[in-house]
């Protein structure tokens, strides 16, 4: 008995002592200066940029849908520091093994999609630390960071694989992913309040609350949060598929030269930069939030029709910056469920957007190489080089001469998006939104937000309520 009792005194220590590597004693936040958005920033950054030089994407998908919602709970109880440092930690561990051991790479990546949920977490963080009218900007400053990841990093490991290897790049995006790790662990404070969060990370956490599942069976319990989660799904599948082939199409079809493309990328990322954090606040202030998703939608919509039936390169390019202005429909949809949720249910809500996104990561690329399978569009990648894209002797660069629709999956992307728009006007501009639980309520009832209390038997009515009824 005795030395039962030993032993559960050592795990409770091993407990503490792992509380205080994130917090402090006494609750003082561990890290540089207050939470700010400028920490979220840089977590993502170097996050993505590793990545992007590898040019290999994270694997996401049915893991990270299920998982995001169940971090993003949990990160509302425990805190988001620990779960910023989890995300990280086991996206990015797959890329040493890339030269270590190429079966072991593959075995970690089939599961490092489960926490591929970073923004998830980051956007819960922001919630945290701003104010609403600040969030919309907030949201569009991370997700311009991404997007600038994205611009500089994959020509950059280009070239230093060209010039030094491969071996170089992946020591490279080693390093990256380790200073991100220890900028978490060193820089980034706690954004959660210590009121919000148990005493110990020994208090107990009911079913409801861990349960992967609970969040994602509350979505058809609500006319609003069905709308918006059906809103996210048909507007980013189209998204998601694009990313996969999109690049190969403008080489391929559209006769691009290498230099064309990376060109592409970086007029479309620096636009897409200015579309998420000037124009984003600007629409934000003078329109609403859901007209400016409204406006996004249709941004995408005429986007993914000029796409579909462009023939000419300049088209493309025309289209490019209009997909630069769609990019600000993610941010402000966020924004819109940030803004109507509890300050303790900022990562549970924010989890469900992010594992929609990862279920359209893995549906969207499947969906576009099928319909291009079935319109006979045959995309094969080309030499890096430019001396053969001149000759188009193949079948497959037969199609687009001969089709009034030189690119079908992004005319059905564009139908997608239209669904996505009608369904997005029946989405209340004001709304409240409530996914806790009644056990949820109890256990937390101590350390919730005040405003957050609510009648005993709140829990069956509905997650989003218009504030104007």
């Amino acid at each position: 008995m005795t030395q039962g009792k030993k032993k559960k005194r050592a795990a409770n220590r091993s407990i503490m002592l792992a509380k205080k590597i994130i917090i402090k004693d006494g609750g003082t936040p561990q890290g540089i200066g207050s939470p700010s958005v400028y920490h979220a920033v840089i977590v993502i950054f170097l996050e993505f940029f590793a990545w992007g030089l590898l040019t290999a994407p994270t694997l996401v998908g049915l893991l990270s849908f299920l998982s995001a919602p169940l971090i993003g709970a949990l990160s509302d109880v425990w805190g988001r520091k620990s779960f910023l440092l989890l995300t990280v930690f086991f996206t990015c561990a797959p890329i040493p093994l890339m030269k270590i051991s190429p079966w072991w790479y593959f075995a970690v990546i089939s599961v490092s999609g489960v926490f591929a949920v970073t923004f998830s977490v980051v956007f819960a963080y922001v919630a945290d630390i701003t104010q609403e009218h600040e969030r919309s900007m907030a949201y569009g400053l991370v997700s311009a960071t991404f997007a600038a990841s994205l611009v500089t990093s994959p020509a950059i490991g280009a070239y230093l694989g060209r010039v030094y290897g491969d071996s170089l790049v992946v020591v490279l995006a080693t390093a990256i992913a380790l200073l991100d790790i220890c900028f978490i662990l060193v820089a980034v404070p706690e954004s959660l309040p210590e009121k919000m969060r148990p005493a110990s990370w020994g208090a107990p956490i009911s079913w409801e609350q861990a349960d992967p599942f609970a969040s994602l069976k509350k979505v058809g319990q609500d006319s609003i949060v069905l709308l918006i989660c059906i809103t996210v799904f048909l507007s980013y599948l189209p998204e998601a598929g694009q990313y996969s082939s999109f690049f190969l199409y403008l080489r391929q079809i559209m006769k691009f030269s290498p230099e064309s493309v990376a060109a592409f990328i970086a007029v479309l990322g620096i636009l897409s930069i200015i579309a998420q954090t000037i124009v984003l606040s600007l629409l934000m202030r003078s329109i609403g939030n859901k007209n400016t998703i409204l406006l996004g939608l249709g941004f995408q919509i005429l986007q993914l029709a000029w796409y579909g039936f462009g023939s000419e390169p300049w088209m493309m390019w025309a289209a490019g910056a209009v997909a630069a202005m769609s990019s600000i429909t993610f941010p402000a949809v966020s924004a819109l469920v940030s803004r109507t949720a509890d300050a303790d249910q900022q990562g549970v809500v924010q989890g469900m957007i992010t594992g929609i996104r990862g279920l359209c990561n893995g549906l969207g690329p499947a969906l576009y190489g099928f319909i291009f399978y079935i319109f006979h569009v045959e995309l094969k990648e080309l030499p890096m080089t430019g001396t053969d894209l001149g000759t188009n002797t193949s079948p497959q660069h037969h199609f687009e001469q001969n089709s009034i629709i030189p690119g079908p999956p992004f005319l059905f992307g564009a139908c997608s998006v239209l669904l996505a728009l009608l369904v997005a006007l029946f989405i209340p501009e004001h709304t409240n939104l409530s996914l806790r639980p009644s056990s949820w309520r109890k256990h937390c009832g101590s350390h919730s937000h005040p405003h957050s209390a609510q009648a005993p038997g709140e829990a069956k009515e509905p997650l989003l309520q218009d504030t104007n009824v």
